[in-house]
């Protein structure tokens, strides 16, 4: 009986112990991730009773507040509010009794104050009597350019579109547009049957205003991958430079017994033009032919160089990757040199593939957040610019920028009447995209403009994608054409 007992006492001391030792673990190692945990009850109920951070608009030397607490009157609560609207939610998503999106949930724990970094802050806080105050987060978006880019995609008939642009020097995400969008400020009710019905109406509403089109849809890119399949034949070394030759027959005759034609069947130069010029024409059958020489393997890996099929990209926002799969049948090659197939890009995949080319063949890679402060102005984090990749060197990258500038320069160049003089004294480089998106022979194709401005010193990359907007030169282009002019400061 005593043996038995002994045993019993042993086993419920070692219990103790153990519990003791989970109880001091999550204390110590665990309180910071549980306390950012929304299923919190505690933390729930606590949230809407301080003041959540500000974000904030930080770009072009701006400082505009696109998401702040204010108390709600006759209350000691606090509720989210919006002053950017519609114009910034794709950015900042909504802060709700329910969760977060956007920005409000990638930057949770520094603007909820629950960040290990904002510990001391919280402790004088408490000490002092203050009431507790989440951190701001600052934006490397600068409001003239979002303001110009959502204008812009207002103003192209009520079509699904997104544009993005990015510093190419730095990898700052300067805008990022995306329509139809939603309005945040009517998702921070605190009246829960409220709140589920204005989401289950927005959830419902076919034209998808929750999705960031910037970043979390693709579609074809047409004519603008081209810029890798160059980038391909540079880095090999099937094309030497710019002025090097390429067979465009008017049609290609593909392995497989089908054709590829140039636009409404157009010849491309005398059938064996430099590629600035097969470029500028945007020739199918010169890029179809160089892409089955090149092979799927190299297009894929050139376009995985310059960020595509990556899965893990973030800005802090997850993005969808843009997707290059793996052709091995000869003739579906040439129309993934051309951007159709199975090719499928983000807006921001099209901006950085400018941004590469405008950056000298070096890739930064894409953030948002600049910088974080604590309630008392002192910064907690602060974001370095990074290289992502090396995609090709810096002498094919001004070979592509030759080529480029000629798409908006050359009378004959596809972009030439939108984007030619459109901004004063300053030269866009840039490549227009017409993809068929294989919906039916009624829609018109989606439209797809990559640029970066100035030509000769860039400080602007945009990627403009509107789907079934026709001609990219047409629909596309003059978008990014506003957005540049209203972040350069120039008409």
């Amino acid at each position: 009986m005593n043996r038995a007992l002994l045993r019993l006492s042993l086993a419920c001391l070692a219990m103790f112990v153990l519990l003791l030792i989970n109880v001091n673990y999550v204390q110590a190692f665990e309180s910071s991730s549980l306390a950012g945990k929304p299923g919190n009850v505690r933390v729930f109920n606590q949230q809407f009773q301080y003041q959540r951070g500000s974000i904030i608009a930080a770009g072009s030397g701006q400082n505009y507040k696109i998401a702040e607490s204010v108390p709600v009157k006759g209350t000691n609560t606090f509720r989210r509010v919006y002053p950017g609207g519609a114009m910034y939610a794709p950015i900042t998503g909504f802060s709700s009794i329910y969760g977060a999106t956007g920005i409000e949930e990638a930057e949770q724990k520094y603007l909820a104050g629950t960040a290990p970094s904002l510990a001391v802050h919280n402790l004088i806080d408490l000490v002092t009597g203050k009431p507790k105050q989440g951190a701001s987060v600052y934006l490397t978006v600068s409001p003239k350019a979002q303001q110009a880019a959502y204008r812009a995609l207002l103003t192209d008939g009520g079509h699904q579109a997104a544009a993005v642009a990015m510093d190419p020097r730095t990898g700052a995400i300067l805008a990022m547009a995306s329509t139809p969008t939603f309005n945040p400020n009517r998702l921070t009710t605190l009246n829960g049957r409220k709140f589920v019905k204005i989401d289950n109406a927005l959830l419902r509403d076919p034209r998808q205003p929750l999705l960031n089109r910037a970043i979390n849809e693709t579609y074809p890119p047409g004519s603008s991958f081209k810029i890798i399949t160059s980038a391909a034949g540079f880095g090999t070394g099937k094309v030497k430079n710019q002025n090097s030759t390429v067979a465009a027959p008017q049609p290609l005759n593909l392995p497989n017994g089908h054709q590829l034609n140039n636009d409404s069947g157009e010849l491309c130069g005398d059938g064996h033009p430099p590629i600035i010029q097969a470029f500028w024409l945007s020739c199918n059958t010169a890029f179809g032919n160089l892409g089955m020489q090149l092979g799927g393997a190299t297009l894929k890996s050139y376009a995985t160089k310059f960020g595509w099929n990556d899965k893990n990209l973030t800005i802090p926002l997850k993005v969808s990757p843009s997707i290059v799969p793996l052709i091995t049948d000869k003739s579906l090659t040439a129309y993934t040199a051309i951007g159709q197939l199975d090719d499928a890009v983000t807006p921001l995949q099209e901006a950085m593939d400018a941004a590469a080319i405008a950056n000298h063949g070096t890739l930064m890679r894409p953030y948002m957040v600049q910088q974080v402060q604590a309630p008392d102005l002192t910064t907690i984090q602060s974001a370095s610019p990074s290289v992502l990749s090396q995609p090709i060197t810096s002498q094919a990258a001004d070979s592509i920028t030759q080529m480029m500038i000629q798409v908006t320069q050359n009378p004959a160049g596809t972009a030439f009447a939108t984007a030619n003089q459109q901004v004063a004294g300053i030269e866009i480089a840039g490549k227009t995209g017409t993809a068929e998106n294989g919906v039916s022979a009624t829609n018109l194709d989606d439209a797809v403009f990559t640029c970066f401005a100035p030509a000769t010193n860039p400080s602007i990359a945009v990627g403009v994608i509107v789907k079934g907007g026709g001609f990219g030169a047409d629909a596309a282009a003059p978008i990014a054409v506003k957005i540049i002019q209203a972040y350069l400061g120039v008409h």
